[in-house]
């Protein structure tokens, strides 16, 4: 793995899991603690992490920060809505979580409207 697929993957996994141990992260790539911190330095210069050290000390990323935000076309967010009608309890729900997260401020309107209170 090259050090840019390598910081694509710490990357995914922040956005994914949010904050990660440093170390935890280096065993998971196989790489060095030093090399994560070097990785997180020059990733910090393009994205919005922030670094805790000490005792449960970890790197994370803002969480404002969702760069996969409203990336479901228009017509995926209607399959998922008509899907939704025929859709167990569970499935409803995760469905609903999907079009929250990835839908366009429209959709996640629409949803917060159909759903009950």
């Amino acid at each position: 793995m090259t050090a840019n697929e390598r910081r694509a993957e710490i990357i995914r996994l922040l956005v994914a899991r949010r904050s990660i141990n440093t170390g935890a992260l280096a065993a998971e790539l196989g790489v060095c603690r030093r090399t994560i911190c070097t990785d997180i330095e020059i990733l910090t210069l393009e994205y919005p992490l922030e670094s805790s050290r000490g005792n449960g000390g970890c790197v994370k990323v803002a969480d404002w920060y969702h760069p996969h935000r409203y990336i479901f076309s228009q017509e995926q967010q209607t399959t998922l809505c008509q899907l939704m009608e025929t859709a167990t309890l569970q499935q409803r729900e995760v469905l609903q979580q999907m079009l929250l997260e990835y839908g366009s401020a429209k959709a996640r309107q629409a949803e917060l409207q159909r759903s009950p209170a």
